[in-house]
């Protein structure tokens, strides 16, 4: 990818949004974009110099917005709304959180409909391009009119007066512009509302979150292969002529990963004779089941990506038509559905882990010693590692109580639907934490199922991820601490090792 990144409203990536909230790379406006937001912001002068109320430019905001602010106040309207909308509790977002919704801000800003002073969108991105982090507490956010607090803390930072991390240093706002040489924004008409009033957060939790899950999505479909292998399981039912039959395209994919997985398997040859005719649900109805929670992936990226070129911005300004709507773009619903309707399809593939870490627990069905420890007994093996994965699916089904179905009215009922997209959204960021964790088991447990059939081997990618697990996990000969096995294999999962092991030999999974 390029080290720099040019944004004009209508083109940001989801890559790009990943690229730039991890990495200190080069953000810049469009020259065309430029021009458009120069036109929208010299229409608001000329509504504010004709004296007609329009709301956010020179009346007050939600329910006072039949409150007409004169001309000599505006300036300090926009600084008091910032001021009173920094309510914003609990702990901080990540810093490559807060980036991403830097990032998202000023690409909406830059599509010219939201009237702002340029150099407002310019500071933004001077800040992204400095490494300056304003610090945002996560919670307050009802999801419309915009993410109106979390959102204000960045702004606030703008004006100098907020807090940010400068240099891995907790430092205010103030000190870090002026270390930069840079200065504070004066606001003008308009700038303070353009600068709050959309979905940037949500949209940012909702696109960093696509790239764990599809992550997750493909790490569940080797996990599987795995624990099939370590309890030799049949593949019969991931025969392509079943799929064919139910074609839903998560199905298709995932079948298609599966099969391509266990490819070459000595363990899956040694036992063609031996009788067994099924397996229970969990390994049998994986294609059914992780492809279904495929369907909800692909649901959320394309609710995600439409919004991240969107203008979430109120009022609008239309240039061309002369003209200056008042409407609710700002309302998160559809990224709220999508975030919670991803994060049932993540708890559900949590549920099947959990279900399939059992299995090899169980020495009835699994024929593998219990808990998969030699001497049991005396050992406990991975008895309290399936506990703590269903710790983790229980807490997930709590979890998954669609915050968009909430709604509580607020400034004086004047915004009476909220989309509740925030919380959402943080929401589904705990699911993926968990996911990632009984992930990390599952493996932990099959990568240990496989010692037991040595000298056999399994297909060479998932003997691949083996060897992978082995090199920071050695086989459990007796009982010891096993969080840190849980850890090291969570690393594998974060830093994209064990996928691309994987892959390595199986080729790119879908």
């Amino acid at each position: 990818m390029s080290d720099t990144i040019q944004i004009n409203g209508t083109e940001l990536t989801l890559d790009q949004i990943a690229q730039v909230a991890r990495k200190n790379i080069t953000v810049e406006i469009s020259p065309k974009s430029q021009e458009l937001m120069k036109r929208s912001r010299d229409y608001v002068f000329d509504i504010v110099k004709k004296g007609r109320p329009v709301y956010g430019i020179n009346t007050g905001f939600g329910a006072l917005s039949d409150k007409h602010i004169q001309e000599k106040d505006l300036s300090q309207l926009q600084v008091n709304l910032i001021r009173s909308h920094c309510t914003g509790v609990g702990r901080p977002f990540s810093k490559e959180v807060t980036r991403a919704i830097m990032l998202l801000r000023a690409n909406c800003l830059a599509s010219g409909f939201s009237g702002v002073n340029p150099e407002a969108v310019q500071l933004l991105l001077d800040f992204l391009n400095r490494d300056i982090t304003p610090i945002v507490p996560q919670k307050g956010s009802v999801g419309a009119s915009g993410d109106l607090a979390p959102l204000s803390h960045i702004a606030l930072c703008l004006i100098g007066e907020g807090e940010v991390i400068y240099k891995d240093r907790h430092l205010s706002a103030s000190e870090a512009l002026a270390a930069e040489g840079l200065s504070p924004i004066t606001l003008g008409p308009k700038d303070g509302l353009a600068l709050i009033n959309g979905t940037a957060v949500m949209a940012a939790l909702g696109a960093l979150a696509l790239e764990r899950a599809q992550q997750y999505m493909r790490l569940a479909d080797i996990a599987a292969v795995m624990t099939l292998e370590g309890v030799r399981g049949t593949t019969r039912a991931f025969d392509s002529k079943i799929t064919r039959l139910k074609p839903h395209p998560g199905q298709i994919e995932c079948s298609h990963n599966l099969n391509l997985l266990v490819t070459n398997s000595e363990i899956k040859d040694s036992h063609q004779e031996c009788g067994k005719v099924q397996d229970p649900y969990s390994l049998r109805c994986v294609p059914q089941v992780h492809g279904a929670c495929r369907q909800t992936l692909a649901h959320a990226i394309q609710v995600i990506t439409t919004e991240l070129n969107a203008v979430t911005d109120n009022p609008l300004i239309f240039v061309e038509e002369d003209d200056v709507i008042s409407g609710g773009n700002f309302h998160g619903e559809a990224l709220a559905f999508a975030m919670d309707y991803l994060a049932m399809g993540l708890s559900e593939l949590c549920n099947i882990s959990e279900r399939r870490i059992e299995k090899m627990m169980n020495p009835v069905f699994s024929d593998l010693p219990a808990f998969l420890t030699k001497d049991s007994g005396l050992n406990s093996g991975l008895m309290i590692a399936h506990v703590t994965a269903a710790a983790l699916a229980s807490e997930n089904k709590g979890l998954c109580h669609p915050s968009s179905v909430d709604s509580i009215p607020t400034s004086t009922d004047k915004e009476d639907h909220v989309s509740m997209g925030v919380t959402s959204g943080r929401k589904l960021w705990e699911v993926l934490d968990n996911l990632k964790n009984v992930l990390a088991i599952e493996f932990l447990c099959a990568s240990q199922a496989l010692e037991f059939h040595r000298p056999l081997k399994s297909s060479p990618a998932i003997e691949a991820a083996h060897t992978l697990i082995r090199q920071v996990v050695p086989p459990i000969e007796n009982d010891r601490i096993l969080y840190k096995d849980m850890n090291a294999i969570a690393e594998l999962i974060d830093n994209g090792q064990l996928i691309k092991s994987v892959e390595k030999f199986a080729g790119g999974l879908k």
